[in-house]
């Protein structure tokens, strides 16, 4: 039986070479940007379908949410690699930008790759890096899903709103969760939707879906109680933004979750849809072995090929 030490080192070193390939790409540029509000950060990248997606016809719309533990070292180019491949199998793509922690404008070190990699997407983070804003993050992502019909006619009139799946990674995947539970908020949040968002589906990866799991995990160095606005309002503000406690929502989710996964494992998706059946709702709930956190939004991975075919699924 190998030593217990030299187990834990190759796990950390495969996990070391798969956050290097995913962030290794170039940014893709998209097609066409457009801001969602006037705050630097409320911008929306759009990539024009540009290969086959289904059978022909307006191409499904899937809107990306990036992650990095909503912390502002990390913005939407690191997930841009991602964006363009999608486009390249027939989709058209909204990534969606939004306000997250730290000092504000979301600058990304390493101004010539797809985006930064600075501490905090896996670990605690840098001192001036706290995770997400209250409730701005949520303001943003609530106003960029609203205005996104609007907003695809003019920049990408070859998508099909009526096939929009929301998909995002790791903190990303947790706000595709939430987004598509809106009706399920308390109904004086200002989020709340009374009826059911218009989306063919959710393909959540990744996902930091429990708080209370991640919590006790310690995932993201603390990211969840960071983005409640710390001790003092973790409790209270948890049924407006934990996942886990919006529930059912109705609309068909997929997540997608590597076995190895260190930085988000694999107990915090089962956590999710454990609630998920609790609540009267089939969850899906597809787990890779041998893979970790960045395999499932690196184009040069398996597992991303996994990833479209279970968003093509919802989508066609």
């Amino acid at each position: 039986m190998p030593d217990d030490a030299v187990v834990r080192e190759a796990v950390a070193a495969r996990a070391a070479a798969e956050e290097e390939s995913a962030f290794s790409h170039p940014a893709v540029d998209p097609d066409v940007s457009v801001a969602y509000g006037d705050h630097p950060d409320q911008v929306i990248d759009f990539y024009a379908p540009h290969g086959e997606a289904g059978p022909g016809g307006p191409s499904p719309l899937v809107v990306v949410l990036h992650g990095g533990a909503w912390r502002t070292p990390y913005d939407r180019r690191h997930m841009s690699p991602f964006a363009g491949w999608l486009a390249l199998r027939g989709f058209a793509v909204a990534s969606v930008e939004y306000r997250r922690g730290g000092d504000a404008g979301g600058a990304v070190p390493g101004d010539g790759d797809a985006g930064g990699r600075g501490g905090g997407y896996g670990g605690g983070g840098s001192a001036d890096a706290v995770a997400g804003r209250w409730p701005e993050t949520f303001d943003d992502v609530a106003a960029a899903l609203d205005a996104l019909p609007g907003l695809v006619r003019e920049a990408v009139p070859q998508a099909d709103v009526r096939r929009t799946v929301v998909t995002g990674h790791s903190a990303g995947g947790h706000l595709a969760l939430w987004a598509a539970a809106r009706h399920l908020l308390p109904v004086d949040a200002p989020w709340y939707l009374d009826r059911p968002a218009p989306l063919r589906g959710v393909v959540a990866l990744a996902p930091i879906a429990d708080f209370a799991v991640a919590e006790k995990l310690d995932v993201c160095g603390g990211a969840c109680r960071q983005l409640l606005g710390g001790d003092d309002h973790f409790a209270e503000r948890r049924p407006y933004a934990d996942p886990a406690l919006l529930l059912p929502t109705g609309i068909a989710t997929t997540l997608v979750q590597g076995r190895a996964d260190l930085v988000v494992p694999e107990a915090v998706a089962e956590s999710y849809a454990d609630a998920a059946a609790k609540a009267g709702e089939v969850v899906g709930l597809t787990l890779l072995e041998d893979v970790g956190h960045f395999p499932l939004i690196d184009p040069a991975a398996d597992a991303c090929a996994v990833v479209a075919e279970e968003i093509a699924q919802l989508a066609w």
